[in-house]
């Protein structure tokens, strides 16, 4: 299961209207009664909960076998219920990290074995797989400038449309023109079709963020075909672009807060407000405070999983790693792009988007079809060449 992992908090604006069907074909579903905290010993503890995973039996048998584990708390893998309400309780959000859903990926691959007689994550559980694909993983963001996210993001508009990326630029002030005027904001939330009355400008600001950005790295709807041939700005054209942007996140902003901080901020050389759409920390241990009563902890994962000098880490102790990334995702600048060894590879899909390798085509990326098939490839020769070796 992918969650939303872009650096920008979701904002949810938009009605929900129509979802996209997620039919997985030629997979079958099971589920794991899973323990809820793998490291303490309280009685409470020792809670289950449904976890998901799917096994596609066409490809199962060795190094080609296909098992995908939902991550705790997200799809289906939900403990106590309802997300919304494990989110709101600040004692079992407590259980929403990545060592948990590490442990709980173990513990599902330790069943799948036992129960499907299978053949025998690679830094915390090496004795467990043979291998790992870390698709789309930005390991190198905490050692580059906040503002690596924004800039790719930004590449990406311009590259598809240079009037899309100019009327973007321009929009922000376009904004607050109509807001300042007598029922802008009633303009503004009718123009876009809120879901409730827009507060101020800022409001709609950091929802336009948070959309540009996630269809940049998720290759979403092409949002520029509102804007072509549109050298005008203003509120129609743009909203024109943005009508099936729908879709939101709860779980990632707790992800954020909790274990894995990502700062940004948007530089003079971005579309995006120069110098005030910005997240450093002091404003993130705030907006974190507010939200879920908690300070972030900033050099956790790196602590954790190694992240100083990440490169050489993984040189030292890592073997039968692949690194894929598709160089459209603005993540992909903190990725790696380039072998570390003749056991951790990189390849890449120029026009690829977040996580796209990983994913089934679809038909309204009929230019990235040929291209990701080939990342596949790449991906299972990869995967074959390390096993082996």
């Amino acid at each position: 299961m992918l969650p939303r992992l872009s650096p920008i908090g979701d904002i949810n604006l938009h009605h929900p209207s129509a979802q996209a069907a997620n039919e997985i074909q030629d997979f079958k579903t099971f589920y794991y009664r899973q323990t809820l905290d793998h490291f303490n010993y309280r009685p409470e503890s020792y809670t289950t909960f449904s976890q998901r995973y799917l096994i596609n039996f066409k490809n199962w048998g060795g190094a080609n076998s296909s098992a995908p584990i939902f991550h705790r708390y997200y799809g289906k893998s939900v403990p106590f219920g309802s997300l919304k309400k494990a989110i709101k309780n600040a004692n079992t959000r407590g259980y929403f990290n990545s060592a948990q859903a590490l442990a709980d990926y173990a513990a599902v691959i330790i069943h799948i074995k036992k129960t499907l007689n299978a053949q025998k994550s690679q830094l915390k559980y090496p004795h467990l797989a043979l291998g790992a694909l870390a698709s789309s993983a930005p390991i190198l963001y905490f050692e580059k400038p906040a503002s690596s996210y924004l800039s790719g993001v930004t590449r990406d508009f311009r590259e598809t449309s240079e009037t899309c990326y100019e009327t973007i630029l321009k929009s922000w002030s376009e904004i607050d023109r109509v807001a300042s005027e007598a029922d802008g904001l009633s303009i503004l939330s009718q123009r876009f079709n809120t879901c409730r009355p827009l507060k101020n400008s800022e409001e709609l600001i950091d929802y336009l963020v948070t959309k540009y950005a996630a269809a940049a790295q998720y290759g979403g709807p092409p949002l520029c075909s509102g804007f072509k041939g549109n050298t005008t700005c203003n509120v129609n054209g743009l909203a024109h672009g943005l009508v099936h942007v729908t879709e939101t996140s709860i779980g990632w902003p707790w992800q954020r807060c909790s274990e894995i901080t990502i700062l940004y901020e948007a530089g003079n050389d971005t579309m995006f407000p120069p110098n005030s759409y910005t997240m450093n920390l002091k404003s993130f241990v705030m907006n974190c405070k507010k939200l879920f009563g908690v300070s972030p902890r900033p050099n956790w994962v790196s602590t954790y999983y190694g992240g100083h000098d990440i490169k050489l880490v993984l040189q030292r102790f890592g073997s039968n790693i692949i690194f894929s990334n598709g160089l459209r995702d603005p993540y992909s600048i903190d990725g790696v792009l380039e072998n570390l060894s003749d056991s951790i590879v990189a390849v890449y899909t120029i026009n690829g988007s977040h996580c796209l390798d990983i994913l089934r085509a679809m038909p309204s990326d009929p230019e990235l079809v040929d291209q990701t098939t080939r990342g596949r490839n790449q991906d299972n020769q990869r995967m074959d060449q390390t096993v082996l070796c």
